[in-house]
């Protein structure tokens, strides 16, 4: 039988990974001596000693190391390529795991889901609706669905919708407070704090936040629009929140010119080469759910206010 240029390489990996001849015929279902007489072959090939062997456990040698490495990355593609063929054809199965921030993922991310679920019957879904950063590694997760900006470089990101921060009041605020038209006017106005007092903002093109105050704070997004909405103070709140009450006129947008730049709503995964069915057909499925949600429909149209 001919010999192949990638005879041994199997064995010898398994070899280096395992240190035992023995334990690396166990794992690749064959016999002690079929492997050992591959990885010589290949050694021979070579022209180059790969492994030091004693008669209770073998080593690499300096080659093997860099040989290894190679080995190990050349496997990974050939499954890489298997499984990019045989998911060609295939459903979304399986354990699906995410996570999400609980208000964002109530309202626009587990109705998605359940369309989702719905198609593709043999799905199993975990969510985990938190408010906290979950490590998706370490929890296990196949994605994360994330708003704002992003820190974590161990993981791809994936742009679901766009995501512009908006600061506006009600008419009936404005008519008895007056609008600001300047950053410096802010600290004389009632500011509508959520889950944080450092508002975003932007000036000469640079961008920084602001600390704000006022007699009224609460965590949730769509309480901060209801106070706004209620002529109570100045509200940041993100698009999804405002731009229908913007386009009817019952908020206002104000200091345009200093609103940050857009970020954006992001699918997060662990860093690989290949996506399983599942996680390619979910981050499709919602980036193309929420372009049809009327809260992504564009912000033209808003209004700005008339001068009071």
């Amino acid at each position: 039988m001919p010999t192949h240029r990638w005879d041994g390489i199997d064995e010898f990996v398994a070899v280096a990974e395992c240190g035992q001849f023995t334990a690396a015929a166990n794992r690749l279902g064959v016999s002690a001596s079929h492997v050992s007489r591959q990885v010589a072959q290949l050694e021979e090939r070579l022209q180059t000693r790969l492994l030091y062997r004693s008669t209770r456990r073998v080593a690499l040698t300096q080659a093997g190391h860099a040989f290894l490495q190679h080995c190990q990355r050349l496997q990974d593609g050939r499954e890489e390529a298997l499984r990019a063929i045989q998911d060609l054809n295939s459903e979304p199965k399986g354990l699906l795991r995410l996570t999400c921030a609980v208000a964002y993922g109530e309202r626009f991310i587990v109705p998605l889901l359940n369309d989702f679920m719905a198609r593709y019957p043999q799905l199993r879904l975990e969510v985990e609706l938190s408010n906290r950063t979950l490590d998706i590694v370490q929890e296990g997760l196949d994605l994360a669905i994330r708003l704002g900006r992003l820190s974590d470089s161990r993981l791809v990101a994936a742009r679901l919708a766009p995501r512009r921060m908006y600061l506006c009041a009600s008419p009936s605020y404005l008519s008895h407070y007056g609008r600001p038209h300047s950053l410096s006017e802010l600290a004389r106005h009632n500011c509508l704090v959520g889950s944080s007092d450092q508002w975003p903002l932007c000036a000469q093109g640079r961008e920084f936040t602001q600390r704000v105050q006022g007699n009224w704070r609460c965590n949730s997004g769509q309480a901060v629009l209801d106070a706004a909405l209620k002529g109570m103070g100045l509200c940041q709140l993100p698009d999804y929140y405002v731009l229908g009450h913007l386009r009817s006129g019952a908020l206002v947008s104000l200091l345009e010119a200093h609103q940050p730049p857009n970020t954006a709503v992001w699918a997060l995964y662990p860093q690989q080469r290949h996506l399983s069915p599942k996680v390619r057909g979910l981050v499709d499925h919602l980036r193309e759910g929420l372009a049809h949600r009327p809260e992504y429909q564009g912000a033209s149209e808003v209004r700005t206010g008339i001068e009071v």
